[in-house]
């Protein structure tokens, strides 16, 4: 599990990666900032099961869970209606908060795809000397090239939102490390598996019915 350090630090650890904010207006080729600042739900939206996670894209254990168990989660839960999965961003670090920014300007329809990428490719970019360079290169894999990531990392309209909602998040659902998933009342933190995962969707589910 990853824990943020006296609470969220993420401005500094930006400027330590180099973003800097400038004024201009978004590329073609990023969504707009209330497209990229929508809930993000993998599912159906009425289901009756909600799974809240709260991840950070240079996690290890949030790439374990994502490679691991949402595949079987997706299968068993997501793709049949009964669950949905809303993914908050809780950026630990510069480069996780880059990483979140440029899956949000990828728009709503590229979104998850862009968070699979960023989970495999985590080892290439997370700890990396010069990681937006990295994030360049990855985001062209998903059609978004130098010129839209710049447009992205400079808007401090998007960046200020996704601090605040990690603000948010630890002061109302006491967030303070990744993964976490809430259920409902039930709180899942770690490198839970798929089992673990089972038992507590089917007593939601039965809770639902």
């Amino acid at each position: 599990m990853t824990r943020p350090i006296l609470g969220v630090a993420v401005s500094m650890a930006l400027f330590a990666v180099g973003i800097l904010f400038a004024a201009g207006s978004a590329s073609a080729g990023v969504a707009s900032l209330d497209e990229a600042l929508g809930e993000r739900v993998l599912g159906k939206l009425d289901a009756p099961v909600t799974i809240y996670e709260y991840s950070s894209l240079s996690c290890p254990h949030c790439a374990t869970f994502h490679a691991e168990t949402l595949s079987k989660i997706k299968k068993n839960y997501i793709n049949t209606g009964k669950v949905n999965l809303v993914l908050r961003d809780f950026p630990l670090g510069g480069a996780a908060m880059a990483a979140a920014m440029i899956a949000r300007c990828s728009g709503e329809q590229k979104y998850f795809g862009f968070i699979e990428m960023l989970f495999r490719s985590q080892g290439q970019w997370a700890s990396a000397q010069k990681p937006i360079e990295e994030l360049k290169k990855i985001a062209r894999f998903g059609g978004m090239m130098p010129a839209d990531v710049d447009s992205c990392l400079t808007n401090k309209k998007l960046f200020e939102a996704l601090k605040q909602r990690m603000r948010d998040y630890q002061i109302k659902y006491d967030i303070e490390a990744t993964p976490t998933f809430l259920v409902g009342k039930v709180r899942i933190s770690g490198a839970s598996g798929y089992e673990h995962f089972k038992k507590v969707l089917d007593d939601a589910l039965s809770e639902a019915k």
